[in-house]
């Protein structure tokens, strides 16, 4: 290919199949997405059907837990996608994450709910602190397992909250 610039000899390559076209980061993070929900969606059938054949109480109760927790990360998950997925194809599917950029209508009563959810949030924490410590040694601590379980999802709860809150204050 004498005479042609580099790049377009790439290009040429790339176009007759040699070399395998370049994805952008966008796609490749999309793609990622996806792998991953399709390989937690294979661990929650496995801790559906352990759940589903137990006859044991406390162990259905547990994996219940688990299994809650996965479903909502495969619909987290499934919702970044989609809304990669929608921008690289200019497409609006009801699953993508949109209204980050809308705030300004419900700003001022949000704001207030917000720092009012934050607040409850972490008294829930202070209180599951205390229950931890009231209950050590019950049932093989499994209440302080619970009760550390709580403190965690209430500080997601917090983490979330503050997103919101702070995004608001930016609307």
């Amino acid at each position: 290919m004498e005479g042609i610039p580099e790049m377009y000899a790439i290009y040429g390559q790339q176009a007759l199949g040699t070399e395998a076209p370049a994805i952008s980061e966008v796609e490749r993070l999309t793609n990622e997405f996806e792998a991953h929900e399709n390989e937690e969606g294979k661990f929650l059938a496995q801790y559906k059907d352990v759940a589903g054949k137990t006859k044991n109480g406390m162990i259905k109760f547990l994996l219940q837990m688990i299994i809650s927790d996965e479903e909502k990360h495969q619909a987290v998950t499934r919702a970044m996608a989609s809304t990669l997925r929608g921008d690289l194809n200019w497409t609006h599917p009801d699953d993508a994450l949109r209204g980050l950029y809308n705030l300004v209508e419900e700003k001022d009563k949000l704001l207030q709910l917000t720092e009012d959810f934050i607040r409850v949030e972490k008294d829930g924490i202070s209180e599951y602190k205390k229950l931890i410590k009231e209950s050590k040694g019950y049932y093989r601590d499994l209440f302080g397992l619970l009760f550390r379980s709580m403190i965690r999802d209430s500080e997601k709860h917090a983490e979330i909250l503050e997103f919101l809150r702070d995004r608001l204050r930016e609307a």
